[in-house]
């Protein structure tokens, strides 16, 4: 019996607009396979061209979580990471709860806004090289994970704030991984506890979200021989230019 794409994704969706979101998550997955990074967020710009923020988020929910949680576990010193910021995590697990519980009380502009907001925060610091100091103090740790978790909870993209405060403490590159590993992961893990508390994030997307990932792993991999064969500089700063274009856009789609 042949497979009726559209019911992968929603019954809504034409197989076009199916056709659509697995482009999304090919292109994705090759910034992701060029760059070691990017995958969310680009989700998040593409998909919002053509659906819903509240539609987006849940098909990227799962592909997230399976991605942190490979990558908290194969990092350094995970229970050393955990150890470190668990201070940061458990901020930005509160408020990322709060904040996602109530997505739907947000309009869409505010939700767009957001998206747009992070893309910024992400695009001009890696862009312009910015050098800034953050001391270790548990304040600072208080006050970035609220920050994190009001974006990622409006937004489902943390890692803008993530980076920019590890950037801030100029921490070694093993312990930069590791933070982000644990951190990331919990975010994911916090995220799909508030949608599916919500009923946004529902057994039926699963089976999207799995064939998302898949397709995505697909663009990974081409990224990867891509990578080998281009000026990686050169296509990180046209990325980062990408996402600051359509940062800003989704800003004034948002407030306008």
């Amino acid at each position: 019996m042949p497979v009726d794409l559209t019911s992968l994704f929603s019954l809504s969706y034409s197989p076009e607009m199916v056709a659509v979101i697995a482009v999304c998550f090919l292109i994705g997955g090759i910034v992701k396979g060029v760059l070691g990074m990017g995958l969310p967020a680009i989700l998040m710009i593409s998909l919002t061209l053509f659906i819903p923020p509240l539609e987006a988020i849940p098909i990227i929910v799962i592909p997230m979580l399976l991605v942190n949680i490979f990558q908290f576990y194969r990092g350094p010193a995970p229970v050393e990471a955990a150890r470190q910021y668990k201070v940061f995590a458990i901020s930005m697990a509160v408020v990322m709860a709060i904040t996602a519980y109530n997505i739907r009380a947000f309009p869409e502009a505010v939700l767009l806004t957001s998206i747009g907001i992070a893309m910024v925060l992400f695009a001009i610091p890696s862009l312009y090289g910015w050098q800034y100091t953050i001391s270790a103090h548990p304040s600072w740790q208080v006050l970035a994970g609220a920050a994190t978790g009001v974006i990622g909870g409006l937004s489902s993209v943390w890692s803008p704030p993530v980076v920019m405060y590890l950037m801030g403490r100029k921490v070694a590159k093993d312990e930069f991984i590791g933070a982000v590993g644990f951190i990331f992961m919990i975010g994911s893990v916090t995220l799909a506890l508030a949608l599916g508390a919500i009923k946004l994030l529902t057994i039926d997307i699963f089976l999207p979200a799995l064939l998302g990932f898949g397709i995505s792993l697909v663009g990974f991999r081409l990224g990867e021989k891509i990578r080998e064969n281009i000026n990686t500089e050169l296509f990180r700063k046209l990325v980062l230019v990408a996402f600051l274009i359509m940062g800003i856009r989704l800003i004034v789609i948002g407030v306008f």
